[in-house]
Parts: structure tokens; sequence; C-alpha cells
């Protein structure tokens, strides 16, 4: 299936940049402006690309916790000090006093400051021989955070930020070596930020399906935090409803730190505040569950027209059809 299929666009083995110098970038745009349009999105290179990308990470961290030993490179510390930085301009920009409980408009200060300068952070990370890059790795990093206008976030914005680390895989800033610190350390930190960002200004979720959906907020660390349980000792599906549980080990997996946050924001029974979750604790092993959420998450957020019609196409993820 897809794991083995397309992954070498996305997941650099060798020394050599895979772009050549005088390579034509250009600046992501949308593409699927209509439900029709669907058909050449899962047609696209870009979709095998994504994919490839999210499962070759699902591969690397199978059975791995978040405390365990792997490389941290350079460009891994300059895109943890990237967003380190928004994370101190949320603290530098207060919610304002405002009648309506969600959605606070400071939200779109902060946001204005990252438009502005997302192209200066990226260039932080991007070496000086593929700066031509520049501008087209930094609008992915401007749709990952949420939306200004309706000052919300959900699955779209949170695919944005895979697609801007796998446009650094593809112009080989991001090496295969980096796969665990990629998850380990730059999405848990990214996923922090982005708690702070809809804790601070009250976002709303971009395009929930209420109860029904999975989370109101992600999908990735649910696919990604159910491989490192694979084969896991002790802990089964089941245990992850219990709270006792979840405060012990949550520093380990991605999946219990997400878990102990639905906790921590959403009040009475686990089953009624998240079905979707409270149903897949039934399900007898991790990688059953782990190989359900990547049907589910085809299905309920790369197939689904209002996430995908938000996102952008350039050339480092191309909506031309795949090369067979």
């Amino acid at each position: 299936m897809a794991e083995t299929e397309q992954q070498s666009g996305s997941s650099p083995e060798d020394d050599t940049p895979p772009i050549p110098v005088n390579y034509n970038y250009m600046v992501p745009k949308k593409e699927i402006s209509m439900v029709p349009d669907m058909g050449k999105w899962k047609r696209s290179q870009a979709y095998a690309d994504y994919m490839g990308f999210i499962l070759t990470l699902n591969e690397g961290v199978k059975g791995k916790k978040l405390t365990c030993e792997y490389k941290v490179s350079e460009t891994i510390e300059k895109l943890m000090s990237l967003l380190n930085t928004l994370d101190q301009w949320i603290d530098e920009t207060p919610p304002v006093d405002q009648p309506s409980r969600f959605g606070n408009k400071a939200y779109r200060t902060w946001y204005a400051r990252l438009d502005q300068e997302a192209e200066a952070l990226v260039s932080t990370v991007i070496p000086e021989d593929r700066a031509g890059a520049v501008p087209e790795v930094a609008v992915y990093l401007k749709e990952a955070v949420g939306n200004s206008t309706r000052i919300d976030y959900g699955t779209g914005h949170e695919a944005a930020f895979a697609a801007f680390l796998c446009c650094l895989c593809k112009i080989g800033v991001l090496r295969v070596d980096d796969q665990l610190a990629i998850i380990f350390k730059v999405f848990d930190r990214y996923l922090r930020v982005m708690r702070k960002l809809q804790k601070t200004y009250r976002m709303e979720p971009a395009g929930s399906q209420g109860v029904w959906g999975l989370d109101d907020f992600q999908f990735l660390p649910f696919i990604w935090g159910s491989s490192q349980l694979v084969d896991h000792p002790t802990l089964e599906p089941r245990h992850f409803v219990d709270e006792k549980v979840v405060n012990e080990h949550h520093k380990d997996y991605i999946f219990l730190e997400c878990i102990k946050f639905i906790n921590e924001m959403k009040t009475g029974p686990f089953a009624e505040h998240s079905n979707q979750l409270w149903n897949i604790s039934a399900v007898p092993t991790w990688s059953k569950v782990n190989q359900g959420l990547i049907r589910m998450y085809k299905a309920e957020c790369l197939e689904k027209f209002p996430v995908i019609q938000h996102f952008k196409f350039g050339s480092l993820l191309s909506i031309q059809p795949i090369k067979s």
C-alpha cells in the first residue's frame, strides 16, 4: 500500500540536495475550488508525497517513547527556536477584553506578526544555497496556525504544518535520520504552541464534527501516538480512558498527552464528550487502532472538500498527477 510507494520524494536519504540550484520554486496557491476537483487532489503528486511522509514517520516512531535517545540536528534546533518565538509572541500579545467569550481578537494581532515575519523566520531554517525555497515553504507555516478571520483552528491547519515539514524534507534540509526528532521534538513543540493559542485566544474548532469527531483540533498525534504504543507490554487501548494511567505515562506517549489535554479542557463523562475516542478504546490492539486511524484520517480529513479546499499547492507539493 502507500507505505512503500512514493516515499522517495519526502524522505531524502543522501547528502546531496535533492533539488537543483536553478530549480523553479513557486508560491503555493489553492487548486481545489469545487467538489469535483477532489479527484485531482487524490491523483496528485502532493497527495502521494504527503501521505508517504505521514506513513514514513508512522513507521519511524513505532514502539518508541518520547523520552528515548535520538539525534537532534542543527535544523531541528532551528525549528525549535522558530516555535519558541511563536510561543513568546503569545506571551507578548495578551487577550483583549471583549463581549464574546470565544475567538479573542488579540489572535489577529498575533497572526499579523507571523504573516509579516514568516519568511524571515523560515530563512533561519533554510540554508542560503536553497533560499529560493523560502517564499514557498513559508506559506505552509502561515497556514499552520489557524485562520485569522474566523479565529479557528482544525485538522487542515495541522496538515499545513505537516506539509511544511514535508517540504523541508523535499529540499533536503530535514533528513532521514531526523525522523524521530521531527515528531518527538518539533511536532510535539508545535502541538504545545497550538494548545496555548487555543486556550489563550479561545479559538473555535474549524469544521468541528462535535462529539462525532475524533478531537476538536488535532488528528495526526493520534496516528503517530498510537504507533508509539504498538506492542507495548502493558498499556492497551482500553487503558487510555483511565486518568491515572494517562497521568502516569503522558510524558512518554503523544497519544496520552492528547488525552490529557482533552481531560483538562472538557467536563463530564469521557464517553459523552469524546465518543469516537471512547469507541477506539474498545479496539483490542494498538496496531489495529493505528491502521484504523490512518483510514479514518484519509476519509475524514484528506477526502473532505471543506478541509482540502484550503490546501495550497506549489512546486514541492504539486497538484500535477503522480508520475506512474
